[in-house]
């Protein structure tokens, strides 16, 4: 799968091994296609605690285990895995997209782009990720069911989600720490007319369970405040820097501009996951993922071979069929063969 001695050259290279990258990656690699994905490690998913809102996925499942698992699927279908980080990138002289890692160097025909974001975290001192510290209502608000709930920011956000908290419970308490409110009049007059007490002191200590979950948070005032867990919302940075440099669409908020495909401005570049807009869900994410390597396998396939080609090489011969690559189709044999 590696032609040149300094470069692996695939038909399509994945940037990001979160679970959007991987499902495009399985897609690509299933349609046939030499499919590598590189992945520097770590990212969202891989700090889960537990796997939420996945069908067939146990909640005693956490993010670095569903991601292994993943990989190791990739990898029995014939995708090759690189650890690396990707740097750089261009397009070059023959069309392709050329990557530059801290490992190694990479070509493709198509590249898709799963590089995620990064949540924003308050000062410290703050409760573990994942045991009182979440990101994600729509993952974790079923965790906090008539508890007592914290929300931290002091925006738009962070008071809108304070508001959606009350679905939940009748506990909610939203923390600026100390910062200027930025949200609008009428947002303060929402707040004013729901039962959500704003806390403008800072947090000057965190107190832990035996099992490592949040118990209570104390303030400068001295009041201690206890909590089950909460929610910060101080926003994302998103991963567009290798977008950026091909020159794709970036939204205002900073997510990278794609279609329902993941197709992005630039032509044969896709993104999916965290990296673009809309809900940043585990099963959201698979479906991009899907869809991209759905649409990456239609515009790389052999067969039919469209009427000009014909025209130019002539009828397809039998010969010439499968188009899968020969490892690619050895691996596949084997594969639903196994047990024979």
């Amino acid at each position: 799968m590696s032609d040149d001695t300094n470069t692996h050259e695939y038909e399509v290279v994945v940037v990001g091994g979160g679970p959007a990258g991987m499902t495009a990656a399985l897609y690509s690699t299933r349609l046939g296609h030499d499919t590598a994905v590189v992945n520097r490690g770590g990212g969202r998913a891989a700090m889960m605690q537990e796997v939420h809102n996945l069908l067939g996925v146990t909640e005693d499942t956490s993010g670095g285990e569903f991601l292994k698992i993943g990989q190791e699927q990739l990898e029995g279908y014939g995708c090759d895995i690189h650890r690396d980080m990707v740097t750089t990138c261009s397009r070059s002289g023959d069309d392709r997209i050329h990557l530059s890692g801290n490992g190694g160097s990479y070509a493709a025909e198509r590249v898709v782009l799963a590089t995620g974001f990064n949540d924003v975290r308050p000062d410290p001192p703050l409760p573990r990720t994942g045991r009182g510290l979440h990101y994600c209502l729509h993952c974790d608000a079923y965790m906090f069911v008539d508890e007592s709930v914290y929300v931290m920011g002091h925006a738009e956000s962070a008071a809108h989600v304070a508001a959606l908290m009350l679905n939940f419970t009748d506990e909610v308490d939203l923390l600026t720490r100390g910062a200027d409110p930025e949200w609008s009049d009428e947002t303060d007059r929402m707040l004013e007319t729901h039962p959500i007490d704003v806390v403008h002191e800072d947090v000057t200590g965190v107190r832990n369970g035996e099992d490592g979950w949040l118990k209570a948070l104390a303030f400068e005032d001295g009041v201690v405040r206890e909590y089950k867990g909460g929610f910060a919302m101080y926003g994302a940075e998103y991963n567009n820097g290798l977008a950026r440099e091909l020159g794709c669409n970036i939204n205002e908020d900073g997510s990278v501009d794609v279609d329902d495909h993941g197709r992005t401005s630039v032509d044969d570049v896709y993104a999916v996951g965290d990296c673009t807009p809309g809900h940043n869900q585990v099963p959201v994410a698979l479906g991009q993922g899907a869809k991209a390597g759905i649409d990456v396998h239609f515009q790389l396939r052999d067969f039919p071979r469209d009427p000009d080609a014909v025209e130019e090489q002539g009828p397809v011969r039998s010969e010439a069929v499968p188009g899968i690559p020969d490892a690619l189709l050895e691996q596949a044999v084997d594969f639903h063969t196994y047990g024979e």
